[in-house]
């Protein structure tokens, strides 16, 4: 039979209210009690009930995560840096996946209410306003990712815009004249903004030039389907850009089995700079997305923002993405 508060209150001879106060870190217990209760809660292996502990504090000391997607690396190093930070400062995590759906991000924001005590949100369909209208009053949330200035939250975002430009510049340095770009889910706001990049790069750097887009949505099996597409063309371009890491390592797998070269026959770079990235071969040209440090500073922000609920907002913040080079888009001379 499990220990009881109570049992502990009868062993140090002191009332069920002093020994919830121990618990609960109050001051207003003298030292010699509270090392007694301690003591004798230790020896009757007694675990406070976190449920009863929240009632009192109002805390649940656990934040939550809406992510679109749990799959793949870039998910996993994301999760990494917000579980880091939170575990840090005595939190734990919560996550949950909207897939992408407006209506699933806002099932999973409503089944999060009264389990956490701040969320934060990555949500690139969603608009302010359906995120305010999911979130409970005086909820503590953080954005990462929106396409949106939020006034009523700070938001976390990586230049994505201004990471494609690089790519784009990098590989027309290179000496690329037909540059293809493997897109992202349509209404998916870092999707967008990579596009825009590649676009607005290709047509400062090559006036003129036509574009050649390929649909994707950021799964390898959507870079596979762009690679064969890309094959059955009369005229392939010499590089190919897809907008992240996953479906340039799809479409690598597919020009590797149908006997091309990278870089010698195409060019091929990704986006994110997923761990895997610099094992593959060639090792995979790309732009380093911040991805564990976005988590983490992500969460520093919630975790003050629960802590001194009326502290001023942060505002949006951008974070820097760094082209990264390696061989897989190093034209031979």
């Amino acid at each position: 039979m499990a220990t009881t508060i109570k049992d502990v209150a009868r062993e140090a001879g002191v009332s069920v209210a002093t020994v919830s106060r121990v618990m609960n870190g109050h001051a207003a217990v003298t030292p010699e009690t509270r090392e007694r209760i301690q003591r004798i809660a230790k020896e009757l292996r007694f675990t406070p009930s976190s449920a009863a502990r929240s009632l009192i504090t109002r805390r649940t000391h656990t934040v939550g995560a809406l992510l679109p997607d749990l799959h793949g690396e870039f998910f996993s190093e994301l999760i990494r840096g917000i579980d880091v930070a939170a575990r840090a400062r005595g939190l734990h995590l919560l996550v949950s996946s909207s897939h992408g759906n407006e209506a699933e991000a806002s099932a999973a924001l409503r089944a999060m209410h009264g389990r956490v005590d701040g969320l934060l949100l990555m949500s690139p369909h969603m608009d302010p306003i359906a995120i305010s209208g999911s979130l409970p009053t005086g909820m503590p949330a953080v954005i990462m990712n929106s396409g949106v200035d939020d006034p009523l939250h700070t938001t976390f975002r990586v230049d994505n815009f201004g990471g494609a430009q690089a790519m784009v510049r990098h590989l027309v340095a290179a000496g690329h004249r037909s540059i293809a770009f493997i897109a992202g889910p349509e209404h998916n706001h870092e999707a967008q903004e990579r596009l825009r990049g590649y676009r607005t790069a290709l047509a400062e750097a090559l006036p003129g030039t036509p574009e050649l887009v390929l649909p994707g949505d950021f799964t390898d099996a959507s870079g596979e389907r762009a690679g064969h597409e890309l094959l059955a063309l009369s005229q392939r371009p010499s590089a190919v850009f897809a907008g992240n890491d996953m479906m340039a390592l799809g479409c690598l797998a597919v020009l590797t089995q149908r006997g091309l070269s990278v870089p010698q026959d195409i060019a091929l770079a990704g986006f994110d700079d997923i761990p895997i990235c610099r094992y593959v071969h060639p090792p995979l040209t790309t732009v380093r997305v911040p991805i564990v440090e976005l988590g983490a500073l992500a969460l520093a922000e919630l975790a003050s923002a629960i802590e001194v609920p009326d502290r001023p907002l942060s505002g949006t913040r951008t974070l820097r993405a760094e082209l990264v080079v390696r061989q897989s888009s190093q034209r031979p001379a």
